[in-house]
């Protein structure tokens, strides 16, 4: 993950990475997520609840908030950073995605000053049917395309204790992952208020990143 990501001075869409295609935007989700650092969480114990738009791409997730809670506006999961989803269907409450993601590391920090991350994507306001199916199978294509991921997590998974490998990862190697097929054949559930991007959003296009920076750098334009 990142903590606020680039965002467009006049668009709160994120500002994309060379090589990153938009697949779909969802309004009217509420985030949660878990140990952000406090002077960014605003008092919160490191807990953030919101609500916002879910920006999902080649590359990654981006939740950007309707409104700042503390020094929080936004939160990027790269794809490769991401396990454990799970698609929830409670009896008394709203329809989620649940799961896991890793800290983007700043280069040359040690990984065990990050921890990882644990969210939830409630859809609160109307069906899931289309950006569930198209999450799971891109994130289920983003694996297949980078099959050093699974070798990572094979030797995590032989080794509790030791860092995270998939957190050395780089993040970008996730836009080899061909999107235009799925997006095409992309099932528009009418209940599901996702927009999926058939053309890329145009405004400021010449603007695009190369690499996940340090927070610090993150926050600026």
């Amino acid at each position: 993950m990142a903590l606020n990501p680039q965002l467009f001075p006049h668009n709160p869409m994120p500002v994309p990475f060379v090589g990153e295609v938009f697949v779909l935007a969802r309004e009217g989700v509420e985030f949660e997520v878990d140990k952000i650092p406090l002077q960014a969480s605003g008092g919160h114990d490191g807990k953030i609840k919101a609500k916002g738009t879910i920006y999902l791409s080649n590359i990654r997730m981006v939740f950007v908030a309707n409104k700042p809670v503390g020094g929080f506006f936004a939160f990027d999961m790269p794809l490769l950073y991401v396990h454990a989803e799970k698609f929830n269907q409670p009896i008394f409450h709203c329809n989620n995605i649940s799961g896991f993601v890793e800290p983007v590391v700043p280069e040359g920090q040690p990984r065990a000053l990050y921890s990882t991350h644990s969210f939830k994507i409630l859809f609160k306001e109307g069906g899931c049917g289309t950006f569930v199916p198209l999450f799971l199978n891109l994130i289920a294509s983003v694996r297949q395309y980078n099959q050093f991921q699974q070798t990572a997590a094979a030797r995590y998974a032989a080794n509790p204790d030791s860092a995270s490998e998939s957190a050395r990862v780089d993040p970008l190697q996730a836009a080899q992952t061909p999107v235009d097929e799925m997006m095409r054949q992309a099932y528009v559930d009418p209940s599901d208020p996702t927009r999926i991007f058939l053309q890329q959003p145009a405004a400021e296009s010449q603007l695009r990143r190369r690499a996940y920076h340090p927070q610090s750098a993150e926050n600026s334009i």
